[in-house]
């Protein structure tokens, strides 16, 4: 059957169960503009407007709460025509460039198309929104027109906007107008009082609650420059224009000192060169600066808060070319541990974050999501991460400092992990509200057997036993770093016995791969899917297992020709419109394909980083979404959108850093020695370049380049300490 004849609700299974996203509205439709800072983000239209149902993701939010839900301007009455509208890495802000269409003032007269040029420029900093707009005449005649603004402000709470329902709400305060602004605010059933105020310069000359008017004159050529701060809470007394421009400064600054602390990458191709500069571009705007360190947040706009799982996956993709994203994730998840017992929050001590909210219904609990842990998977992949930034940093100062939280996290996987004591690793949630699956693919549907049944636990996912032989062997090397020798053969006897067993019980010779996962009666979910290109990832596979498995993933039922699938074509439950049994995740390729890269199977690697990179053409902005729909690789067609996936999504941003190390088999260890082992470019590159690679104290420029069927890596710089090797 053509799949495109398949056409089941796509948002039937949506993440976290009940509490799916249920948006009627597509963001891939819309080619929505995203900026974010800090706490908060924003959605616009293209033209910088906030324009959409109560229900849609369009408005500017700050702690998981719509601060401000539209935003309208117009010009004597009329949209503007948009000449362009682009995001701005140097800030993160929306540029956005117009023109009037055909205009008749107050006064009768006449302006005609295309005389006005308007021009706004938006962002977010530190709890407040800017805008500058400048309008300039461009004709030989004088003209006098309106410009309004229809705004309005909801405080709906993100989980509304995606769809849950409330019996009740807190209360809503009438607007306070004053001669340079308003002021909206709500008291939330958390009895929290937020508010946004927003002031404008010069000021307008009406004020109205849902309603701002300037009337303008502009001479021949004359331009005139108006700001606008939305403040989310209490407003300091510094005007718009001085606020504005002090934020735009300091975030210019923040953005150029962050890159000049990482390598630039190069290419011989340019729109290769074009994905890279979204990817790294949209890893520094989701990056969150936490008491403890920079966070990358998962995503926006239904994830833009600290994820455990995402958080970690994104700062291992990005740990040689970033290891401060890695150093302030740790340190901030180790910060968030949990130290009690909370069946309701599924925590248990020394289990790692699932994700934490600010807003109104998960301080109420409405939701249980204010420090929630139901992740089977974020506990050993922290303390795997942990091995993995002390190889690259040889950091011993954060480990020890770490190292009770490792600790704590270990002693967790070994007693609550392991719900019925077999020897694997399971999850089972404590709480009927909370999610019913707890590994990455955690919609409620995502795990099931051959004949569609879903799994019942505690389910034992076959990436989680990767995940924790990965640990064991971090805790092996870090005692070995912090002199705990009798520690070592213990952690490393814990690697070998689950490795051994995982073979017997996880690889099905039938299947050709390895199992989606164990049942709660020990009984095996025999369905190909993507999480078994997890168990190459931390070298639990043996080499016959990891050529069976990559031989597998490239059939065409599971590789789309764009990505592989979550679920391979001929499964049960396989829908290639579902936001897990038949999807296509970028951030779950790259992991198969680093999976790929550590057994030199690099052209099975190679095959999935060209799919994944010609997909990224299609793609507003060149941006890798959150996921898209797995249907198969046509001629002439590009591939089908996700409708209310996230962009940018932190895991899928990282992803093109993560296949470039898999690509050059790069491994970098502290403090000396950069290594590749096999490299391959794949056949849309010739040429890479990565200058200012930093190794320990020191730093090397390298070109690595393809002859024929060789690769070959040249130093043009170098530290005196670096030592450059190849492993072909």
């Amino acid at each position: 059957m053509d799949e495109l004849s398949i056409q089941p609700n796509p948002m039937a299974t949506e993440k976290n169960g009940q509490h799916q996203v249920q948006s009627a509205s597509s963001i891939q439709d819309q080619n929505l503009r995203a900026v974010k800072h800090g706490d908060a983000f924003a959605l616009f239209n293209k033209l910088g407007d906030i324009i959409g149902t109560e229900n849609a993701p369009e408005g500017i939010y700050y702690r998981d709460m719509r601060h401000l839900s539209f935003w309208r301007m117009t010009i004597c009455g009329m949209h503007p025509m948009m000449l362009g509208s682009a995001i701005d890495d140097r800030v993160d802000a929306l540029i956005v460039d117009m023109t009037n269409t055909g205009l008749t003032n107050r006064q009768g007269r006449r302006i005609e198309a295309d005389i006005l040029h308007i021009g706004r420029i938006k962002f977010l900093y530190q709890g407040n929104a800017f805008e500058r707009l400048v309008v300039r005449n461009f004709d030989d005649t004088p003209h006098h027109f309106t410009i309004e603004l229809t705004i309005g402000a909801d405080f709906r709470d993100m989980f509304e906007v995606r769809g849950a329902k409330r019996d009740r709400r807190g209360v809503q305060h009438p607007p306070l107008c004053n001669s340079d602004g308003v002021q909206y605010s709500y008291i939330g059933l958390d009895d929290i009082l937020r508010k946004t105020s927003i002031s404008f310069e010069p000021a307008p000359d009406i004020v109205e609650p849902h309603r701002i008017r300037f009337n303008v004159d502009l001479s021949p050529g004359e331009r005139k420059v108006f700001y606008t701060r939305i403040a989310f809470g209490d407003e300091d007394a510094v005007e718009p224009a001085r606020s504005y421009l002090e934020a735009y400064r300091a975030l210019r600054k923040g953005r150029r000192e962050a890159l000049e602390c990482r390598p630039k990458i190069g290419s011989s191709n340019t729109m290769f060169d074009a994905m890279i500069a979204r990817s790294i571009a949209d890893v520094t705007t989701l990056t969150t600066q936490t008491p403890q360190g920079p966070a990358a947040y998962a995503g926006i706009p239904w994830y833009c808060t600290l994820f455990g799982r995402d958080s970690l996956i994104t700062a291992l993709q990005s740990l040689w070319y970033d290891p401060s994203l890695a150093h302030g994730t740790l340190l901030r998840l180790a910060e968030l541990q949990a130290r009690t017992d909370d069946p309701v929050a599924d925590a248990e001590p020394g289990k790692i974050l699932h994700e934490t909210r600010l807003n109104e219904m998960a301080n109420t609990g409405e939701v249980p999501f204010r420090h929630y842990y139901g992740s089977v998977d974020s506990t050993p992949l922290f303390v795997f991460l942990a091995g993995e930034y002390f190889r690259r940093t040889g950091d011993l100062q954060t480990i020890e400092r770490l190292w009770p939280h490792l600790v704590a996290a270990t002693d967790w996987i070994d007693s609550s992990g392991d719900r019925d004591d077999d020897g694997f690793f399971e999850y089972g949630r404590r709480n009927e509200d909370g999610l019913r699956n707890q590994g990455w693919k955690d919609s409620h549907d995502a795990i099931s057997h051959a004949d569609g049944r879903l799994a019942e636990g505690p389910i034992a996912l076959v990436e989680m036993q990767a995940y924790v032989y990965g640990a064991w062997r971090a805790m092996g090397e870090l005692s070995v770093a912090l002199g705990k020798a009798d520690e070592v053969k213990d952690w490393r006897a814990k690697a070998a016995d689950l490795k051994r067993r995982f073979s017997d019980r996880f690889f099905d010779t039938e299947l050709g791969c390895y199992i989606l996962a164990l049942d709660g009666e020990k009984k095996a979910c025999r369905v190909v899917s993507s999480n078994a290109g997890h168990a190459l990832l931390t070298g639990i596979a043996s080499r016959p297992h990891a050529e069976w498995v990559a031989k597998r993933l490239l059939e065409p039922d599971s590789f789309s020709g764009w990505g592989i699938r979550t679920l391979a074509r001929g499964e049960k439950r396989y829908n290639p419109m579902s936001y897990h049994n038949g999807s296509i995740w970028p951030h779950d390729n790259a992991l198969i394909v680093a999976g790929f890269a550590r057994y030199g199977l690099q052209r099975a690697a190679n095959q999935v980083f060209t799919g994944l990179f010609e997909a990224s053409f299609y793609f507003d902005q060149q941006r890798l979404p959150e996921l898209f729909c797995g249907f198969e690789r046509k001629t002439g067609r590009g591939p089908t959108m996700y409708p209310v996936a996230c962009a940018p999504q932190a895991w899928s941003s990282a992803a093109p850093l993560y296949l470039i190390q898999a690509a050059l088999g790069l491994s970098i260890k502290a403090p000396r020695d950069i290594n590749f082992a096999t490299p391959q470019l794949p056949v849309f590159l010739s040429n890479v370049s990565l200058d200012g690679l930093v190794c320990g104290e020191e730093s090397v420029d390298l070109d690595i380049e393809r002859t024929g069927r060789a690769n070959s890596v040249f130093v043009h710089r170098n530290g005196e300490k670096v030592r450059v090797s190849i492993k072909l």
